[in-house]
C-alpha cells in the first residue's frame, strides 16, 4: 500500500484462525503521489531456497510496485537450503526472520531477530541444520 496524499484503512482478521502480522514503513521518494494498493501471491515454490523479489520501484512484471529507492525478497529455507545475493557497499541491507531459524553473515537469527548490514559486499543466508523450515525478508535500502 502507497498511503500518498494519505488514506483511511484499517487491518481486520476475517478469519477465524489467528494472524501473524509485520507492518514496514519505508520513506518513499517522492511525497504527496496517489494513493495506491497492490496485491499479489507469491507461492512457496518461488520462494523456495532462494530469494524472490516481490517489491521494488524499478516495475518489474512478477513483483509489487513501491514508491521507494528500495527493493524486498522473500525466501523459504529448510534442509540446509543456501542462497547469497550480492549488495551494493553504499546501500543497507535489513534482514528479518519471519519465522525459524537461519544463519546470516555468519550470525545466526531466530524467529523475529533482525541484522542490518552497511559496507557488506555480499548477503550469505544459510538455513541452521535440524531446525524447521525458515523464512526470511531482505530489503535493499538506500
Amino acid at each position: 500500500m502507497s498511503a500518498g496524499r494519505g488514506v483511511r484503512h484499517s487491518e481486520f482478521n476475517h478469519s477465524a484462525e489467528p494472524t501473524h502480522l509485520l507492518q514496514i514503513w519505508i520513506q518513499p521518494k517522492q511525497i504527496g503521489i496517489e494513493p495506491s494498493y497492490e496485491q499479489k501471491h507469491f507461492s512457496a515454490q518461488r520462494k523456495r531456497g532462494r530469494l524472490c523479489l516481490v517489491a521494488s520501484d524499478r516495475g518489474e512484471p512478477d513483483a509489487l510496485t513501491i514508491h521507494a529507492d528500495a527493493a524486498l525478497y522473500a525466501g523459504l529455507f529448510d534442509d540446509n537450503e543456501s542462497a547469497s545475493m550480492a549488495l551494493v557497499p553504499t546501500r543497507q541491507a535489513y534482514v528479518h526472520v519471519v519465522r525459524g531459524r537461519l544463519q546470516v553473515n555468519g550470525h545466526f537469527l531466530n524467529t523475529g531477530d533482525a541484522l542490518k548490514l552497511s559496507a557488506e559486499q555480499q548477503l550469505e543466508l544459510r538455513h541452521a541444520e535440524q531446525d524447521p523450515e525458515a523464512e526470511v525478508l531482505v530489503f535493499d535500502l538506500a
